[in-house]
């Protein structure tokens, strides 16, 4: 478990993020600001809703009848939006090692919570780090699937948690698509101010060391 620090509101993420980077680190092709990010991963987006409307149609369908109290539905958004964005971000800290320096903190422009550090994790742990997140969707859809037909006030509340769940992780599902795109397989990565960074080895001295 990482040292995790509450840094507040964010003016600017850069703050949060300076560490080394070894002279060899290759900054990946990523989107200048969060704005452009955003926009770009909404293609990324389609695989939760189709998930979220096909799970909705085949219980709806099955059971013949309406199986969701909209009343329900508001009160998992709202659960989402004031303890899930929070666990979210907590999921993204918790798998950088213990050496590591996680800050968490909101951006209220953006409506958005963020896990800030700049620490090198492997390939495959930082694609942890990025998915970890999915299962405050995944869950509630299994308990959505498997409830009662006639519980609406239980289907209602899953499913609102279960569409924030699914959709709200979309720029991780981007970051992910552009590391296994940009990067090779034992490579370590790590961000540096508002830039993500690929390399194959951790420094050995100084000398190898740049700010």
């Amino acid at each position: 478990m990482p040292k995790i620090k509450w840094a507040g509101v964010v003016q600017n993420t850069a703050d949060y993020q300076s560490g080394i980077l070894p002279a060899t680190a290759k900054k990946l092709n990523m989107p200048d600001t969060m704005g452009e990010m955003m926009l770009k991963a909404i293609p990324f987006l389609i695989p939760s809703v189709v998930i979220i409307v096909f799970s909705v149609l085949f219980k709806t369908l099955s059971a013949g009848q309406p199986v969701i109290a909209p009343l329900y539905v508001v009160l998992g958004f709202l659960l989402s939006f004031f303890v899930g964005i929070p666990i979210h971000e907590l999921l993204h800290a918790i798998v950088y090692p213990k050496e590591a320096t996680v800050y968490i903190g909101i951006m209220p422009k953006q409506l958005t919570a963020l896990a800030l550090t700049s620490y090198p994790v492997s390939r495959n742990r930082f694609i942890l780090m990025s998915l970890l997140p999915i299962i405050l969707g995944v869950i509630p859809l299994m308990i959505f699937l498997i409830s009662p037909e006639t519980n609406r006030a239980l289907n209602g509340l899953m499913f609102g948690l279960m569409v924030m769940g699914l959709t709200s992780p979309y720029p991780d599902y981007f970051n992910v698509y552009q590391v296994l795109k940009q990067t090779k397989k034992g490579c370590l990565l790590q961000f540096e101010k508002d830039d993500l960074y690929a390399y194959q080895t951790l420094p050995r001295s100084a000398s190898q060391l740049i700010d």
